[in-house]
């Protein structure tokens, strides 16, 4: 518990420090919503203390973020913290990493149950195509300070490929039965579109409903980890793709464990001119926002993600790029 108050003092001293500097402009840190936390079910805003007690009362917490957005790590390890302080010991699951990599964490774990710093290392991150460890790293320090499991949710790549190309054999049979993943989902119209707006509309057609077979099986398995991996629920790691609660790990979860409490959040770049909640819920193609919470943020930069896309389409690979 001393390391854990130790941390959460370096975390509110880092915090001070950074707002004794300008923000940097034309991010949207003066955007009427930028801080503001929006309970989607009330229809109103709500403050900090209150979302976090929201999370340490869900069985599961599931916080949706941009990959590659520092504060919506910062803001997942203050939530994760506040958990801890309420009383809860959740284990902590990531997208990031899949099951092929469990016994590699495992075995760190096992000889540096507190380094959160090496395992990054330990898991082979560099080579995941994920954003850089150091924006997770205060995650897991909060986790393996207080002796919290810590989860691969993901599906293996190579299985994700292979049910995008229409191989369902590559999945354990028992989840396709469970999750129904050889039929269409409610959703699935909705899926596609999504799937063709997470790639810029440059998709062929013939991939999308392939490729939404792949992202229903990766929500599915990450909600079989979560319950598996749980002794006092489970907290997610993940895109914001993943935690809507029309589809995603939320429907998947109540196949699962359907009494069991769940609360998703979103960390939402705010977008200039939007400057009501219910602007945002057009991105996700809903009439409403698709998440229990949403927590509005400044943009961690202005960059063309679809020309970025585009860029990375162009360049040789050895295989996709994780995507929501």
């Amino acid at each position: 518990m001393r390391r854990l108050a130790t941390l959460a003092l370096l975390l509110v001293v880092a915090s001070i420090a950074r707002a004794a500097e300008p923000p940097p402009p034309g991010l949207g840190h003066d955007h009427p919503l930028t801080g503001r936390i929006w309970n989607v079910a009330q229809g109103r805003f709500v403050a900090m203390n209150a979302l976090a007690a929201a999370v340490s009362a869900a069985r599961f917490a599931l916080l949706g973020e941009r990959h590659d957005h520092p504060e919506h790590h910062e803001f997942q390890a203050w939530l994760l913290r506040r958990m801890l302080e309420s009383g809860r010991r959740p284990a902590v699951a990531f997208e990031m990493l899949d099951t092929t990599q469990a016994p590699a964490l495992a075995r760190h774990l096992a000889t540096s149950p507190r380094d959160a710093a090496g395992l990054g290392d330990a898991v082979g991150w560099r080579a995941s195509g994920w954003p850089e460890w150091r924006l997770y790293q205060p995650i897991a320090e909060i986790a393996l300070a207080a002796g919290l499991p810590v989860v691969a949710a993901n599906l293996p790549a190579t299985a994700a490929r292979a049910v995008a190309r229409g191989d369902l054999a590559a999945l354990d049979p028992a989840l396709v039965r469970r999750h129904a993943l050889d039929r269409a989902a409610p959703a699935q119209a909705a899926l596609e579109d999504e799937i063709r707006a997470a790639h810029c509309g440059a998709l062929p057609d013939a991939l999308v409903p392939g490729m939404v077979v792949a992202q229903r099986a990766r929500d599915a398995h990450m909600a079989e980890r979560l319950v598996a991996g749980q002794r006092d629920g489970a907290v997610l790691i993940a895109g914001a793709g993943h935690v809507r609660t029309d589809q995603g790990v939320p429907r998947a979860l109540a196949v699962l464990a359907p009494d069991a409490g769940v609360a998703s959040v979103a960390f939402l770049e705010v977008v200039d001119g939007w400057t009501a909640p219910a602007d945002y819920a057009a991105r996700f193609g809903a009439a409403r926002l698709p998440f229990d919470y949403v927590w509005f943020t400044a943009r961690a930069d202005n960059a063309d993600h679809c020309a970025r896309l585009r860029e990375r389409a162009r360049a040789p690979s050895d295989g996709p790029s994780p995507a929501d």
